[in-house]
């Protein structure tokens, strides 16, 4: 087929070419992000076994209520599984603690450390992404030496809403064609406004309760990676 003769399919196929490339950068389109509480009673390192199984890989850390020190013993536990899987392992927030364990990177909240100190410490190995609540933050995060950002809340979610109203899809495509880092959309992403998303120039999604309080969390996660 002629594809110059068919503008319409020749922007798909680049779009969709460009997405793959953008994800390879860092190597998944699903962050599963941790939740303890969300898990219906089951021990988080069994809804850790069962992503990894299903093809999972990659993982924020995110246990923030607990003391450093409980964080650390979770977060290694964790880590076993994720390297049994080769899934990378993100800490949330704790530069410290990324570096006391070795975890693949870490993922910054919007008023954590700066992107460059975080880099210093951890140094040009590690994956750094960054939590975004605007295109300028986007924009600024990328400038500054982001890996990823993670932008949201695309929709409404309890565990967004300190964050503000949310952004919505059209403003999830206009902060796509800002950003040349791979972006990954956050807040209220289900299966059935996952196709959506990603049909607005997202690269990724991360998710949280449509995976952790499912309950066949393997069967859960194929879904999800076949709609990406």
């Amino acid at each position: 087929m002629d594809f110059t003769r068919h503008p319409n399919i020749c922007c798909i196929i680049t779009m969709t070419a460009n997405k793959t490339t953008i994800s390879a950068q860092i190597g998944f389109n699903l962050l599963l992000i941790t939740d303890r509480k969300n898990t219906s009673g089951r021990p988080l390192a069994d809804i850790m076994m069962c992503a990894g199984e299903a093809g999972v890989r990659a993982v924020q850390f995110r246990e923030k209520d607990i003391s450093l020190r409980e964080q650390m013993s979770m977060a290694i536990e964790i880590q076993k599984i994720t390297r049994q899987f080769d899934m990378k392992l993100f800490i949330n927030d704790r530069v410290d603690l990324c570096m006391a364990i070795d975890a693949d990177g870490v993922h910054l909240p919007s008023t954590g450390l700066p992107i460059a100190v975080a880099r210093k410490m951890l140094g040009r190995k590690k994956i750094i992404g960054v939590s975004c609540h605007s295109v300028e933050d986007v924009v600024r995060a990328e400038s500054e030496g982001a890996d990823y950002a993670l932008l949201g809340p695309i929709y409404d979610t309890p565990s967004k809403r300190e964050y503000g109203k949310p952004l919505g899809i059209d403003y999830l495509k206009s902060v796509s064609e800002s950003t040349t880092i791979p972006l990954f959309a956050v807040g209220g992403i289900k299966i059935s406004n996952l196709k959506e998303v990603m049909n607005r120039g997202a690269n990724g999604v991360a998710m949280i309760s449509e995976i952790m309080a499912e309950k066949d969390v393997t069967g859960r996660c194929r879904d999800v990676l076949n709609l990406l």
